[in-house]
């Protein structure tokens, strides 16, 4: 390059009075000003070529190792394990884990202090595995019911709310704008925007659109963990969403919302009961218009 060769050149006191003006108007003119008056005043000693051969030759000449190929390929084999292993372990222990229960499922999985948990039908949950003892803490989407085995302080955050607790077992359930939490054992603390409520053995609380509500229980777990769909003075719309999730099918609703709030119970093992029911609430008729699509229209 013609920078590198200038400054050779001007390094040898080689360059005509043009180049030299070029070379003193780079950049890195003054840069090499200084090391070259640096260097200036170093003394160098003269080199004795024939003891520095005398000594070459008095060495002992050492052989170079050579590692057979297949020692080099155990070799790389076993970085390459090492190196599987770090990454499954961070993907393990330093990653968030997830669980999901898809429409139609519910799946039960134990975090890593053995306290068990029950997701329902359209929901998920993250966690991390590392340090899970000292910080106990989990995002839901969805609704779960929690076993929690005792020890610090075990936290379930939800985009409407938080729960907290310490050992106890109780549900939390957060679809869109609702978000109820019931406390079946033990003691519940739930904040809710600047609301902060303790909850104790069959006691439970609705939020939605701002609207605070009390629920008393008497049953000893949610009732969707024994397939029965419990609502407490909700929508038709809602209601409806719900019945989708459990039974993965698609509804359409052909009339206006009502205004009318359901409490009751619905089947979850059983569609034909359970839109028997919606009908006769809501003076409906259900039509199965395809194996997976309800139609509910007016009568």
């Amino acid at each position: 390059m013609k920078k590198n060769r200038l400054l050779a050149k001007w390094l040898n006191n080689d360059l005509s009075e043009d180049e030299l003006a070029e070379f003193k108007a780079s950049p890195d003119f003054e840069k090499y000003q200084k090391i070259k008056n640096y260097t200036d005043h170093l003394e160098i000693s003269d080199l004795d070529e024939n003891a520095m051969l005398s000594n070459i030759l008095s060495q002992k000449k050492v052989t170079p190792k050579v590692i057979p190929l297949h020692k080099k390929w155990m070799f790389r084999a076993a970085a390459i394990f090492v190196l599987a292993l770090g990454i499954t372990f961070a993907l393990k222990f330093f990653v968030p884990q997830t669980e999901t229960a898809n429409f139609g499922e519910k799946t039960t999985f134990s975090l890593p202090d053995n306290s068990e948990v029950v997701l329902n039908s359209g929901s998920q949950i993250k966690y991390k595995k590392w340090n899970w003892d000292n910080n106990r803490r989990l995002e839901l989407k969805g609704e779960a019911y929690f076993r929690v085995a005792k020890g610090r302080r075990f936290e379930v955050q939800t985009n409407l709310g938080k729960v907290s607790v310490l050992g106890t077992q109780f549900n939390v359930k957060n679809r869109k704008n609702r978000f109820d939490v019931v406390c079946y054992e033990g003691r519940v603390k739930v904040n809710y925007a600047n609301t902060q409520i303790l909850l104790t053995h069959g006691q439970g609380v609705s939020f939605e659109n701002g609207k605070q509500t009390k629920i008393k229980i008497h049953s000893s777990k949610p009732e969707w963990t024994e397939n029965q769909i419990c609502f407490y003075k909700e929508n038709i719309r809602t209601l409806l969403d719900e019945v989708e999730r459990q039974y993965n099918i698609k509804i359409e609703l052909n009339t206006k919302d009502t205004i009318s709030l359901f409490t009751g119970k619905l089947p979850a093992k059983n569609l034909d009961i359970a839109l028997q029911i919606i009908s006769t609430t809501y003076h409906l008729e259900a039509r199965k218009v395809s194996e997976n699509k309800i139609i509910f229209d007016e009568k």
